[in-house]
């Protein structure tokens, strides 16, 4: 499939085109500071941890392509808070820029999270994504990385970030150790930072090198996320029952590398859905995300996401329509208030 779709976890097929001009807000509200979390660096505890919704809650919102809706009206339709917004990149050295091209500060992507803070929301950054220059490889060490990270958290103010590693930058141990303990700096100077980590997984769940690096190396997050997605072989199968089956998986590894009891290990487990039809054309549906959702209740997890706002629409014509609605039938904005409910 060659639609830019999600930060494909198989297929890798989401290809960036070039920026669409937004129609987002105007620029509003001062850049707000941070509230506290897990202390950088320590050895993680086995304590229960609030899942932070809203903030577990915040779709993938992107600039790039998509026909990228007006966050106010997705808020106000949906009651959603937060978003996350992709992708942070690097221009071709350690220095983050969106998409690597977009400026950090004075652009789009700084409109977009001023119109959202006007509206009493706020985002999540996310960091990598399936292509394009990631700073996890481009920065030479941990040291730089964690400086390009802070570079982003200083601009905005930020309460959460989250890394999306996947691909190639995923598959590579030595960059999984950079992006740990670049992660333990950040931490360690940013005592109130939420921080998220997403990747792929197979239908049983992810596998388990980057959690047990992490946890040796004493790093915690706050939510470790997969994309149970582009499973390749799922076809006609109940993408809602699969998600299940996935995260039970990736709650199992989190609770083996870091000796958490159940409980504590879903809450610091999380879900990144794609809605509608996948890169791999499996049918992700609004009634898959009311089971999702109910799924992520019971258990209390870390965070509850999906790609993307800018699929959150019913089709005018044939899908993919470049990537601007889910492809299966639904209402405007219906799987962005389904996972709105979810109250941690």
């Amino acid at each position: 499939m060659s639609s830019p779709a999600r930060h494909g976890s198989r297929s890798r097929s989401r290809h960036i085109r070039g920026a669409h001009r937004s129609t987002i807000g105007a620029v509003a509200a001062a850049l707000i500071g941070g509230t506290a979390t897990a202390a950088a660096g320590a050895v993680p505890s086995d304590g229960p941890k609030a899942a932070g919704a809203p903030q577990a809650v915040a779709p993938y919102l992107y600039n790039g392509w998509g026909n990228p809706p007006d966050p106010a009206t997705v808020m106000d339709a949906t009651g959603v808070k937060w978003f996350t917004l992709a992708f942070v990149l690097s221009n071709g050295t350690c220095d983050p820029q969106w998409d690597g091209s977009r400026p950090l500060t004075g652009g789009v992507d700084a409109r977009t999270v001023a119109a959202i803070r006007a509206k009493g929301g706020d985002v999540v950054p996310s960091f990598g994504g399936a292509n394009g220059n990631k700073l996890e490889q481009t920065c030479p060490d941990a040291s730089a990385l964690a400086g390009a990270y802070q570079k982003v958290i200083d601009a905005y103010g930020l309460k959460a970030i989250d890394i999306d590693i996947e691909g190639d930058a995923y598959d590579d141990p030595q960059v999984q150790q950079k992006t740990i303990d670049a992660l333990k700096q950040v931490k360690a100077h940013n005592s109130g930072l939420t921080t998220y980590v997403t990747f792929p997984s197979a239908q049983d769940g992810p596998d388990d090198g980057m959690i047990k690096r992490a946890a040796g190396s004493g790093l915690e997050v706050d939510g470790w996320t997969i994309m149970p997605f582009d499973f390749g072989d799922a076809g006609g199968q109940d993408m809602g029952e699969l998600t299940k089956k996935a995260a039970e998986g990736l709650k199992n590894t989190v609770k083996d590398a870091y000796k958490y009891s159940d409980d504590a290990a879903y809450r610091h487990s999380g879900i990144s859905s794609m809605n509608g039809i996948t890169d791999a054309n499996e049918r992700v549906t609004p009634q898959n995300f009311e089971a999702i959702r109910a799924y992520a209740q019971e258990h209390h997890l870390a965070r509850l996401t999906y790609w993307s706002a800018n699929r959150d629409r019913p089709c005018p014509g044939t899908y993919p329509n470049d990537d601007t609605c889910s492809g299966v039938d639904q209402q405007p904005w219906q799987f962005t208030k389904i996972f709105a409910g979810y109250t941690g």
